[in-house]
C-alpha cells in the first residue's frame, strides 16, 4: 500500500483560498511602467516600504517607463499570473486603447484589476504673467479666430487628452503643443511662452507653491482640499467636465483571486497608514484604495470616455 505522507493529504483536501494563505512567501516585484522622478514613481516609492511591512516581504520596484506606459504594460503583461508581478499603471492605461493602432496586447484581456489607489485632477494653470484669468476667458479665446494654443507633456498624454476634452465639451478650438515630457512643457507656461496647461495636481503643485504657475480652475469633479479657493472647470463654465490622472495596480490576467483579494486589501491598508496619507493628499491626490470590481467598473467607464473623446476630436498617435 502506499502512504501519502498526512502534509501531502491536507494539501490536496485544500480550497484555493487555503491553498495560498501563505502568500507571499517570496519577494514581490511591483512593474512601474513610468520612469523614475515621476508621479506614479513617487506614489510607488511612498507606499513601497509600508506595503513590505503590511506582506512581510520585500517589495521591488521595477520602473519600465517609455511609450506612454506600454512598455511596462508589455513586461507585466508577460509575466506570470503567480501572485509575485503586479503593475502600477496611470491613466494611459485607459487612454492607450483608443490612441494606439498597435498594442502587443489587449488591455482589458491582459490585466486583472487590483486596486484603484487614488486620482489626482489636472489643474489648469497659467503664467502669473499671463492675461488669462478665468475658463471664460479661454473659452473666448479658444473661439475666436487668433489660434489659443495649451501644452501638455506629449502627444496622448493625460494632458492632451485633457485639453481634447476641454475642446469637445466646450466647443473650442484650442491647438495643442506638444513638449517631451511635462518638465519643459510646464517651464514654457511658467515663461508665457504657452497660454495654458492642463497639469497634473501632483507635478504642478510645487511649482504653484512658489508662484510659479498660476491655477485658473480645478479639473476634478469638486474642489481641491489643497487649493479649496479655486473653481473647478465644471463650475467655471463647462458642466460635466472632469479630468483625474490616476494610479491604479493590475495583476497579470489568471492571478489567482484569492491573491487579487489579499493584495487589494493589503493596498487599502496602506493608504491608510497616516504617513502614507499626509505625503499623497499632500500632493492633491484623492485617496481611494477600491476593490477588484469597483477598479474594473472604473477602468472600463475611463476606456469608454477617451474613445469617444479621440473619435469626436479625430486625433491621432500612429
Amino acid at each position: 500500500m502506499i502512504r501519502i505522507p498526512f502534509l501531502a493529504t491536507l494539501a490536496f483536501a485544500l480550497p484555493l483560498s487555503a491553498a495560498h494563505a501563505a502568500w507571499p512567501e517570496k519577494p514581490v516585484t511591483l512593474i512601474v511602467t513610468y520612469p523614475p522622478g515621476g508621479t506614479v514613481d513617487t506614489v510607488a516609492r511612498i507606499m513601497g516600504p509600508k506595503l513590505s511591512a503590511r506582506l512581510g516581504q520585500s517589495v521591488i520596484i521595477d520602473n519600465k517607463g517609455g511609450a506612454g506606459g506600454m512598455i511596462g504594460g508589455a513586461a507585466a503583461a508577460r509575466s506570470a499570473p503567480d501572485g509575485y508581478t503586479f503593475m502600477l499603471d496611470a491613466s494611459n492605461h485607459a487612454q492607450n486603447p483608443a490612441l494606439q493602432s498597435k498594442m502587443s496586447f489587449d488591455t482589458l484581456k491582459a490585466f486583472d484589476s487590483v486596486s484603484l489607489l487614488l486620482r489626482v485632477p489636472n489643474v489648469l494653470v497659467t503664467s502669473p504673467q499671463g492675461t488669462m484669468s478665468s475658463v471664460q476667458d479661454l473659452i473666448r479665446n479658444g473661439k475666436s479666430k487668433t489660434p489659443a494654443y495649451f501644452a501638455s507633456a506629449g502627444p496622448g498624454s493625460a494632458q492632451h487628452l485633457a485639453g481634447e476634452l476641454f475642446n469637445v465639451m466646450a466647443g473650442t478650438s484650442l491647438v495643442h503643443v506638444a513638449y517631451k515630457g511635462g518638465g519643459p512643457a510646464m517651464v514654457d507656461v511658467m515663461s508665457g511662452q504657452v497660454p495654458v496647461m492642463f497639469a497634473s495636481l501632483g507635478s504642478a503643485w510645487s511649482h504653484i507653491q512658489n508662484g510659479k504657475l498660476r491655477p485658473i480652475a480645478v479639473g476634478g469633479d469638486k474642489r481641491s482640499t489643497v487649493l479649496p479657493q479655486i473653481p473647478t472647470i465644471a463650475e467655471s463654465g463647462v458642466p460635466g467636465f472632469s479630468s483625474y490622472e490616476w494610479n491604479a495596480v493590475f495583476a497579470p490576467a489568471g492571478t489567482p483571486k484569492a491573491i487579487i483579494d489579499q493584495m487589494s486589501a493589503a493596498l487599502a491598508d496602506v493608504l491608510k497608514d497616516p504617513d502614507v496619507k499626509a505625503k499623497l493628499e499632500g500632493i492633491g491626490a484623492e485617496l481611494v484604495g477600491s476593490s477588484p470590481a469597483e477598479l474594473e467598473t472604473f477602468r472600463r467607464a475611463e476606456i469608454r470616455k477617451w474613445r469617444d473623446v479621440v473619435e469626436k476630436s479625430g486625433i491621432t498617435i500612429n
